[in-house]
């Protein structure tokens, strides 16, 4: 008779709660993904390069202006590349000074280190966010 000793379970209407309980909670649903924007992106994306995870040309096309020659000088020679802390986004924020503009930060952890990364993102005809400019005020991560 099944898998449960023969017992029979209480009649119900599938979805009321089980017999005995009062409260009128539900389970929770899945909880709301949260959708980060252009920046958030662009701040991983810059890490990766100025610490030495990605080529700087993997941003190539994601850079205007003189934002690519910015990248060239912050990133590390293969010499700067040894063991060492991973950097982390630890946060990341944004103003919108108008129209098609963000100029971002971000605040890089790496290890007891922080170090302020700034940058400004321009969204051409295409709809696409662009690098115009990135800055690092502290040490390189």
């Amino acid at each position: 008779m099944g898998s449960n000793g023969g017992r029979r379970r209480p009649a119900g209407r599938p979805g009321t709660r089980p017999a005995g309980r009062r409260d009128q909670r539900r389970p929770a649903g899945p909880p709301p993904t949260l959708r980060l924007g252009p920046h958030h992106w662009f701040a991983e994306r810059l890490l990766a390069v100025v610490s030495g995870r990605r080529p700087v040309h993997s941003l190539l096309g994601h850079t205007i202006g003189p934002a690519y020659q910015q990248l060239v000088n912050l990133a590390p020679t293969e010499q700067a590349l040894r063991e060492r802390l991973s950097p982390v986004v630890r946060q990341c924020g944004r103003f919108i000074p108008g129209p098609g503009v963000i100029e971002a930060f971000a605040r890089i952890a790496t290890g007891d280190r922080v170090t302020a990364m700034a940058f400004r993102l321009e969204q051409g005809p295409d709809l696409r966010w662009r690098c115009a400019a990135v800055e690092i005020q502290g040490p390189l991560p």
